[in-house]
């Protein structure tokens, strides 16, 4: 990593409390509330961003003040996880509320190098299936990943409307995946526009923003960017978008500087969403949360911890999340509260009113109580498992049973967020506890399918993109 390390403790240090109503203390509030009281929602997903890519979670090079506005006017969540190291799986956990491995296109990554029959089946309850059952307008804006149309598709799973990618990355200006795949779409039909795509997601962001504004229903706008993922181009670098010609594989793309130039870009459009909310008047009622689909990727910086994308070390799964609700959150907290993806649905249905679906449990948690009082801590057991060096992962509160390969591990996560220093042998009780309870775990879950989990018949491209620096800073 670059730059000094200096200064990454103490943001918002003074905690204070928390002015929610009786109606969170207890989880969901009144299903009676009138509909207009309901809260807005906007969930902006980073791709591929290092928990310390941003300013307020101590990144010392380069700042963003949005992202940071959202923290220092709401709370800070230290220990949130995404649901997988890898893309299209934690997307998968976001939508429905659970555990990927239950559901057959949470084990494909990336979906675009699966068969096109893969993707999320249509007619599930998903988040915005079920928020819209609550009185919301939906929309996803950004980036998708779960299944090529037309067979799939965000309007096939509770979208109102789409703008914006359909598979897993895009050339910033030529909006293409592949050299000549078209898949920039506004609703179900294939567009083309001019302009960065960081660009071009904010502002329809903003436009969805203002329109709703005028309406009497909540809304629920997913702001899902692929920035800062891959190819590495800024807002200035069209030309070098001319030179990859769509080859995004290339290794030779990309510094520090244009990464830091990406990931501002993206702040600048968040800083125009939040304006957008004060403008209309809604930004009391609105909940905002930014957080990230996975650990970083080759210039992230995922500091303190170790491992990157694609590894189930705490630099691929550990995420920067931030969440804004002046109505309800008094500004300037901090909870060391364990979160995972999945808690973002029942989360946000309790918010709105509802719960989720009976008949499709989620395996997630309302977080809404932890807002109430942050200083409160539950332990919680999270699971991970990815086919790729075969890794299997079980966090029990502080501490972490790690497999890769051959090679088994036990860590506090707390005390040791490196990861370096192997427990196994002098908590064996421990260790063998938490190895048990995630092959229990993973009997429930669905088995990997025969055809290879990643590009390649035998995943090397994905290998040698992702797993690199296993084990290494």
């Amino acid at each position: 990593m670059v730059g000094a390390k200096s200064g990454r403790r103490g943001f918002l240090a003074g905690v204070t409390g928390l002015g929610l109503g009786a109606a969170l203390q207890g989880g969901a509030p009144a299903r009676a509330a009138a509909r207009s009281s309901k809260p807005n929602i906007i969930f902006i997903l980073a791709d591929d961003l290092g928990y310390a890519d941003v300013s307020c979670f101590g990144n010392p090079d380069f700042s963003t003040p949005a992202i940071d506005r959202i923290a220092h006017d709401g709370i800070r969540l230290t220990h949130a996880y995404a649901n997988s190291a890898v893309c299209s799986a934690t997307r998968t956990a976001l939508i429905t509320g659970r555990y990927q491995d239950r559901i057959a296109c949470g084990l494909e990554e990336p979906i675009s190098g699966a068969d096109k029959t893969v993707g999320l089946t249509p007619g599930l309850p998903t988040l915005p299936a079920q928020l819209k059952k609550e009185g919301y307008k939906t929309a996803l804006v950004g980036k998708w990943h779960l299944g090529s149309p037309p067979q799939f598709g965000p309007l096939k799973s509770g979208y109102d409307h789409f703008y914006g990618i359909a598979g897993g990355a895009a050339d910033y200006f030529t909006h293409q995946g592949h050299p000549g795949e078209d898949q920039f779409y506004r609703d179900d039909h294939l567009i083309h526009e001019h302009g960065y795509l960081t660009g071009l997601l904010g502002q329809e962001a903003v436009r969805l923003v203002k329109g709703y504004a005028q309406e009497a229903d909540p809304f629920f706008i997913s702001l899902h960017f692929n920035a800062p993922h891959w190819p590495w181009e800024g807002p200035e670098d069209e030309a070098e978008s001319r030179r990859l010609k769509g080859h995004i594989f290339d290794y030779d793309g990309g510094n520090l500087k244009t990464y830091a130039k990406m990931v501002q870009a993206m702040d600048t459009q968040i800083g125009h969403v939040l304006d957008a909310l004060e403008q209309t008047g809604i930004a009391q009622n609105t909940i905002v949360v930014f957080t990230s689909d996975n650990g970083g990727e080759r210039y992230s910086d995922t500091w303190p911890f170790t491992g990157i994308k694609g590894e189930l070390l705490e630099g691929g799964l550990r995420v920067p999340a931030v969440l804004r609700w002046p109505e309800q959150v008094k500004a300037g907290l901090e909870t060391a509260q364990p979160v995972i993806t999945m808690d973002w649905l029942p989360t946000f249905l309790a918010a709105a009113g509802g719960a989720p679906d009976s008949d499709f449990a989620s395996d997630g948690m309302n977080i809404l109580p932890f807002l109430a009082d942050p200083m409160q801590h539950q332990d919680r057991s999270f699971f991970w498992r990815y086919k790729l060096r075969d890794q299997h992962a079980h966090l029990l509160g502080q501490y972490k049973y790690l497999k890769i390969e051959q090679n088994e591990f036990l860590f506090d996560v707390v005390n040791d967020p490196r990861e370096r220093a192997n427990l196994k042998d002098r908590q064996p009780d421990l260790f063998a506890r938490l190895k048990k309870e995630w092959a229990a775990w993973n009997s429930q879950m669905l088995p990997y399918p025969e055809r290879s989990y990643s590009w390649g018949a035998d995943g090397k491209h994905f290998a040698d993109h992702y797993g690199a620096t296993q084990g290494e800073d």
